[in-house]
């Protein structure tokens, strides 16, 4: 707060579930319109052995519920360019706080993403024609929706990458109505509680349980982020399934 309109552009990082610990600071970044950015890595149970003490279930949809802040879950390299110019740009010219949410692990680079389309708030980066479903990820569960869209073949797949809802729930309706038409299917993606969800997606793959101590991709795995799970729960949702399909409940069985 104290470099407030002083020209610089305070910033903060550590583990994405140590924002618990931040929230009161986020909160007040937010009412008093600090341009903060707080960037975050560690952000889902991909985090591995350091277990679910350090996993972020809920803490990714929790942050998105705090006014003013823009939460912002890049997938790729291109995205979290795109990112931080959104959250430098949002700092200076607007003096408002965001906070990114990054990985452990290492993702490829997707087709189509770009800088320029993270502002967009969400986009194709998989495109088709009136399609039979659209799938819809964040941050390192977009890479999975594009093998599952692969997978599934013989079937019209959008893949939707949505590195921030705050941003995207600010786009001109006929483009947000273009991009996630309402007589599609939608099954969203999400390393996280699927809270919130309902207002772009009919159906959820997600994660309401506590994760558990393992490998990163052993945990994605038994928690049901892999391509089988995606594809089961997306044929599910074309055959009208709405709601939370996938839970994460499995992995403690």
């Amino acid at each position: 707060v104290s470099l407030h309109k002083t020209g610089l552009v305070p910033f903060c990082a550590t583990f994405t579930i140590f924002t618990d610990y931040m929230r009161s600071s986020i909160r007040l970044s937010a009412l008093a319109r600090c341009g903060t950015i707080f960037v975050t890595t560690h952000d889902s149970i991909a985090v591995g052995e350091d277990g679910p003490t350090h996993q972020p279930i809920e803490t990714v949809p929790s942050l998105r519920m705090i006014p003013d802040l823009v939460v912002m879950r890049p997938a790729d390299g291109n995205e979290t360019s795109g990112a931080y110019k959104y959250a430098m740009e949002r700092a200076k010219l607007q003096s408002r706080p965001t906070l990114l949410a990054l990985t452990r692990q290492t993702l490829p680079n997707l087709p189509n993403s770009s800088m320029e389309n993270v502002a967009k708030g969400a986009y194709a980066v998989i495109e088709a024609e009136d399609p039979d479903i659209i799938l819809i990820g964040t941050g390192s569960e977009v890479s999975l929706c594009v093998e599952a869209a692969k997978a599934m073949e013989g079937k019209k797949v959008r893949v939707v990458s949505m590195p921030s809802w705050e941003v995207f729930r600010e786009q001109p309706e006929a483009y947000k109505a273009a991009l996630l038409p309402k007589e599609v299917p939608k099954l969203s993606v999400e390393a996280a509680v699927t809270m919130g969800w309902g207002e772009w997606a009919d159906a959820f793959v997600g994660i309401n349980v506590f994760g558990a101590s393992g490998p990163g991709g052993t945990c994605m795995d038994k928690f049901g982020f892999n391509v089988p799970n995606v594809v089961r729960c997306a044929e599910q949702c074309m055959t009208g399934s709405i709601g939370v399909l996938s839970d994460g409940s499995q992995a403690k069985h």
